[in-house]
């Protein structure tokens, strides 16, 4: 007989968006931009101190990111790798899942596609039903819908496409996890 594997339903998750929810994005007309590189980069107020009070209440913290511009040839696969390891070492974050493609590949990958959500909830045992998704972008909470999590929209006030129907419009990441906190009270 072997080890018998986890329980994959067993443990909740809080999936973030990175640029505009843990790092600043770059704004250009009214529309977010990652930053081009690690001297761009500012962690936005009070994330670690949010993603602390997360990991202390025993959510997983992932991060699921599109970072299409590795495709379009704006940026490197290697600047976003830094940036990711930058976000890694100075946060207490259990895992990144990156998108590198456009929209043209029609991956599964890609937000608002669920793809990297599911492939970390079977990779690392996550109750999507007892999960959250953090995203400032119609397309996070779609991700987060089509997974099965509780979505939160941070609403930054963009000039895009606005999410239908998430569970939560917070203001800020602080106001975000105050509502996963006491969401998860709740359930107990």
């Amino acid at each position: 007989m072997g080890i018998r594997p986890m329980n994959i339903s067993s443990m909740p998750a809080v999936f973030l968006d990175r640029d505009g929810i843990l790092n600043n994005a770059v704004l250009r007309d009214g529309k977010p931009y990652p930053p081009k590189g690690l001297e761009e980069v500012r962690i936005m107020p009070g994330v670690y101190e949010g993603l602390a009070a997360l990991k202390k209440d025993g959510y997983q913290l992932i991060v699921v990111t599109n970072q299409p511009d590795v495709a379009r040839g704006r940026v490197t696969r290697e600047s976003v790798e830094e940036i990711n390891s930058h976000l890694m070492s100075k946060l207490p974050l259990d895992d990144i899942k990156v998108c590198y493609h456009d929209n043209a590949d029609k991956c599964d990958c890609r937000k608002p596609k669920p793809g990297n959500i599911l492939l970390a909830a079977k990779e690392r045992g996550i109750d999507l039903r007892r999960s959250f998704l953090i995203g400032d972008r119609w397309s996070d909470v779609e991700a987060g819908r089509q997974a099965g999590c509780r979505t939160i929209f941070i609403d930054s006030g963009y000039a895009e496409k606005m999410p239908e129907a998430p569970d939560f419009i917070a203001q800020d990441f602080t106001q975000a996890v105050e509502y996963i906190l006491q969401s998860g009270k709740q359930e107990t």
